[in-house]
């Protein structure tokens, strides 16, 4: 069962009863997605390697504000977005309406997204003519690794709540997504995190986390 949760910037969260966690910070949901995944990411890899086409991968699909948040940039930026989300335990489209998160991107985003959500756990579906998005009803591990993303976005829930994905072979498995110079982005940097993504030839970089944390994870592949 999901409990709808207002966080400090507004905007909702879901808190999770079987892991006993927040999809996002409680100090602010939007926030933190704009920060880690977007700021850090998305637009660093469109101003760092000014492709016109860049694959996503995120762990932890969950209620799908990344996602949004990167379908409007991408489309702000006039690349073509290939999103793929891999969640083990998918929302209903019931509760992903519930979330109010159609204040943050422009409707025909928002309608877009709703509208053939469910179908993206079938197939790849196009959403404009410029992003696609994939969801993966499945656990990390078993999702077969192929170096084909310019961009991971590593939003599990944390290594208190869920250990299993913190470990060294499941980040290195997430890893091996990537293509050269690939980066990886994540809310989380404990040592443990940054040890096993240097194992695979990746450059750390320490950022300014998101309100309540004070850094970040980014690393970009070898």
């Amino acid at each position: 069962m999901n409990i709808l949760t207002p966080t400090a910037d507004g905007s909702n969260t879901l808190f999770n009863k079987t892991i006993g966690e927040h999809y996002h910070s409680s100090h602010g949901a939007l926030q933190e997605s704009k920060h880690v995944f977007i700021e850090a990411g998305l637009k660093y890899v469109i101003e760092q390697q000014k492709k016109l086409e860049i694959n996503v991968l995120e762990v932890g699909f969950g209620t799908g504000l990344n996602f949004l948040l990167s379908f409007a940039q991408g489309d702000e930026s006039l690349i073509q977005l290939n999103y793929t989300g891999i969640e083990a335990f998918p929302l209903t489209k019931l509760v992903i309406q519930e979330t109010g998160y159609e204040k943050y991107v422009p409707q025909i985003i928002w309608s877009s997204f709703i509208d053939k959500y469910e179908n993206c756990y079938n197939q790849r579906q196009n959403l404009s003519s410029n992003c696609s998005l994939q969801i993966l009803p499945s656990k990390l591990e078993e999702v077969k690794s192929e170096a084909q993303c310019d961009l991971v976005y590593y939003d599990a829930f944390s290594v208190r709540q869920q250990p299993e994905m913190w470990t060294d072979e499941i980040i290195a498995h997430v890893c091996s997504f990537l293509k050269p110079n690939g980066v990886f982005v994540s809310y989380a940097i404990t040592g443990d995190l940054k040890r096993a993504v240097k194992k695979c030839g990746f450059t750390i970089e320490k950022l300014p986390g998101a309100p309540g944390k004070r850094e970040m994870l980014r690393a970009i592949k070898g």
